[in-house]
């Protein structure tokens, strides 16, 4: 049975990249198998540094399996990034299963003297994962553009006030910094990702400023 090291990411600092452990682990026991480690943060997919998958990466020894719940919680990454990735990923001897991605399931079970059907779904699912690359990339590059069209709209109808500021949350987020928690600790019992302490420190900084010059 394969060493599992399941993947979890989440886009954006407010949305909580833990989300789909309940599913991956699932899906883990459904095969008889349970995820040995986890690697946990919020990133970008477009980013090709996530300290995370780095230290998946480094972590994995030869026949280890990188589960992640869709493709694109691995990669939203340009060609040429997902080709390094690829490449560090294969080089580390990694599997990458996917949820969503059936051909791919049957590497939880192969064992380790499969030599021949292991190759044969490496094959399979490196063309494959390769399309779904493409498709996550698109997908991604299609919302920011529709994106920037409705602001871009927006801004000519002066409807457009940028993206609401969610007070109680940066309340609550100064109250844990006062009482001593550190950024990172803060962000973990919120919820949140560090640049979301970070900017609710620095608007709670302008605010004090702007009523000290009032």
């Amino acid at each position: 049975m394969a060493f599992i090291r399941a993947y979890l990411r989440a886009s954006t600092d407010d949305q909580n990249a833990s989300r789909a452990r309940e599913a991956l682990t699932a899906f883990a026991q459904e095969k008889g198998a349970k995820v040995a480690s986890w690697y946990v943060e919020n990133a970008s997919g477009t980013k090709a540094d996530r300290t995370e998958l780095a230290r998946l990466i480094d972590d994995a020894q030869p026949g280890d399996v990188l589960l992640v719940e869709q493709v694109d919680r691995l990669t939203r990454l340009t060609k040429g990034d997902w080709n390094k990735l690829k490449g560090a990923i294969q080089s580390a001897g990694l599997r990458v299963v996917s949820l969503d991605l059936p051909t791919s399931h049957t590497a939880m079970t192969v064992g380790s003297g499969d030599d021949f059907t292991g190759r044969m779904l490496d094959a399979v699912n490196a063309m494959l994962l390769d399309m779904l690359a493409a498709v996550a990339r698109k997908d991604y590059e299609d919302r920011r553009r529709r994106q920037a069209e409705g602001i871009a709209k927006a801004k000519e109808e002066g409807a457009y006030r940028g993206r609401p500021v969610d007070g109680e949350k940066h309340r609550r987020i100064m109250e844990l910094r006062q009482q001593g928690f550190s950024i990172r600790k803060t962000a973990d019992i919120i919820g949140c990702g560090v640049s979301t302490v970070q900017r609710a420190e620095k608007r709670a900084a302008e605010n004090s400023i702007n009523r000290t010059s009032a």
